[in-house]
């Protein structure tokens, strides 16, 4: 029997990573993103490939990245209680980020529309912006969005539970919810009767319902991966870490719609 030396085990709990290409990869891919994004939307030619190539690489660097972390905390098993308190506080860390990202949205609207400037014409809307009625398609989406927080609060409690088939239920559930809610989002677009360059009002209707579908298409892609991840038994009753996290992501998403739609739907049309 051979015996291994004490110093070849390490005495902490905490995952030491090992070198990886896709952090520097990935942030040089959202670099050249944001880059070329500015450019293009400043007129420079030719630079909406650069924005298309930007957005593949983006995709395939944080795809391999998230693919390494699920065999670490899957296969090899690094993902200890320490190195799970840390993966949380990271999440909630990144959602706090997004809360403020979304605050200076909602700061941009409420500065223009409680006291309309003398070039908005002292009014809001502004003259000649008829705002998306709240009861029409704005209401169906809130119903839609709530209706999903539900089925994934379901697949939750049913994964904790054992109860795996109503887990991948939920999932599917949500998922579709989350499409319809994508889909309704661009119809309401493409029949509104105002662009994003009509003006202030137009600006932050459509910088805060874009960033928001945005972050739906993300939170989807996170739900469609845990469903994957459930479906191929990665996931047990108490460990299933990204599963919670695209849970607390989808949450976060649910709020911010409500406050989107009391805010600029109702109150602001």
């Amino acid at each position: 029997m051979v015996y291994k030396p004490k110093s070849n085990f390490q005495n902490h709990p905490f995952h030491l990573v090992s070198p990886s290409p896709w952090p520097i990869y990935t942030s040089m891919s959202l670099f050249i993103l944001t880059t070329s994004t500015v450019l293009f939307m400043h007129g420079f030619q030719g630079f909406e490939n650069l924005v298309l190539i930007s957005i593949l690489n983006v995709i395939y660097s944080m795809g391999l990245w998230f693919r390494d972390v699920i065999s670490e905390g899957t296969y090899l098993g690094n993902h200890t209680y320490a190195v799970q308190r840390g993966l949380n506080l990271g999440v909630g860390l990144f959602i706090i980020s997004e809360v403020f990202f979304f605050l200076a949205i909602f700061w941009a609207f409420f500065h223009s529309s409680i006291s309309p400037s003398v070039e908005l014409g002292a009014q809001w809307p502004p003259m000649g912006i008829d705002g998306v009625n709240p009861f029409e398609l704005p209401l169906l989406n809130t119903v839609i969005l709530l209706s999903s927080g539900v089925t994934v609060t379901y697949a939750h409690h049913s994964l904790i539970q054992g109860n795996r088939s109503g887990g991948l239920k939920g999932l599917i559930y949500t998922v579709i919810l989350a499409v319809i809610f994508t889909s309704l989002q661009g119809i309401e677009y493409t029949v509104s009767s105002f662009t994003i360059s009509d003006g202030t009002y137009a600006s932050c209707f459509y910088f805060g319902t874009g960033f928001h579908g945005l972050h739906v298409i993300i939170g989807t892609a996170f739900l469609a991966v845990g469903f994957w991840r459930m479906l191929a038994y990665h996931l047990t009753e108490n460990h299933h870490l990204g599963f919670e996290s695209a849970i607390l992501y989808w949450h976060f998403v649910d709020v911010v719609w409500l406050f989107l739609y009391i805010s600029v739907y109702y109150w602001g049309s």
